[in-house]
């Protein structure tokens, strides 16, 4: 295996690393995504692809979709931790501004669970798990780049 695709395994393991610990907040401590946590989630997870993709086709243009893939997570944690923070407002259907009674709410047949995408369900050091994502999103395009880079 050469420098190149351990540098890019590495970043996907990083992204691994992010789904994991989501996972574990989802699951093992019961807090629910909201919308745009799951959108935080999908560059990730083809992050990972793309990591895999490395370890059997080695392409240096595949470690830098890599990166921009990670950095568009990244962008998105960024947004989702403003809209948290109440710097600008986020999509309507998941936060305070937007909500209102509608048909699919009034049905009380089956349970309407909505997480609010502007409400913190947990933070470290006053940074967001939406913060906390765009940080080390950040940090895993420069381990992208890198790998690119590598001989």
């Amino acid at each position: 295996m050469t420098k190149f695709q351990k540098t890019a395994l590495l970043a996907a393991a990083g992204s691994a690393g992010l789904m994991i610990g989501a996972l574990i907040f989802q699951y093992g401590f019961d807090m629910a995504p909201c919308k745009m946590c799951i959108w935080q989630r999908w560059p990730h997870v083809i992050a990972i692809v793309l990591g895999a993709l490395i370890f059997f086709m080695p392409n240096r243009f595949i470690a830098l979709l890599g990166g921009l893939v990670v950095l568009v997570g990244g962008g998105i944690g960024v947004y989702h931790a403003g809209v948290e923070q109440k710097w600008w407002e986020g999509p309507t259907d998941c936060t305070g501004t937007g909500l209102t009674l509608s048909d699919n709410l009034l049905d009380m047949s089956t349970p309407v669970n909505i997480v609010m995408c502007d409400v913190i369900p947990w933070a470290m050091f006053g940074i967001s798990m939406a913060g906390w994502n765009a940080i080390l999103s950040f940090g895993l395009v420069y381990i992208w780049v890198r790998a690119f880079r590598t001989p």
